[in-house]
């Protein structure tokens, strides 16, 4: 997935290609670039360069243009968008991380149920795991 993204984002189009692929005129790009609509990437040159994550955005802030929203209401649904996108993979990382969380705790469960069949003494539980299964072999 993360090559996708980075696929996605490599800068490959100067201006007039970007545009045309758009269906906007360059000038217009200039203005959304002013505006914080879209940040095309640059290359050595300085030459705008854009990406086909810029076009898809550039697409659909066409979109949302034509049905009558203006350029501050477009910065807003942007700027949610990309937010939901945030805490989506915060649920992402967050979920792994209560899976591992989940199946530690089980195995520490499990390794206490353990403990209390043997001796106090013996409290290492590689110990006392090593007792428990020289004891079934032995039995």
């Amino acid at each position: 997935m993360k090559d996708e993204w980075t696929e996605a984002h490599k800068p490959l189009y100067m201006i007039s290609v970007a545009a045309s692929l758009a269906g906007m005129h360059p000038q217009t790009l200039r203005v959304y670039e002013q505006r914080g609509l879209i940040n095309p990437g640059r290359s050595d040159g300085n030459t705008r360069l854009y990406s086909q994550a810029d076009i898809e955005r550039l697409d659909l802030i066409a979109e949302l243009t034509k049905e009558g929203i203006n350029l501050a209401g477009v910065i807003r649904i942007l700027d949610l968008m990309e937010h939901e996108e945030e805490l989506e993979h915060e649920i992402e990382v967050l979920t792994k991380q209560l899976h591992h969380l989940k199946n530690t705790v089980r195995e520490l469960q499990t390794q206490k149920k353990i403990s209390a069949l043997v001796p106090y003494e013996e409290q290492d539980v590689r110990n006392l795991f090593y007792s428990l299964v020289e004891k079934k072999i032995g039995e």
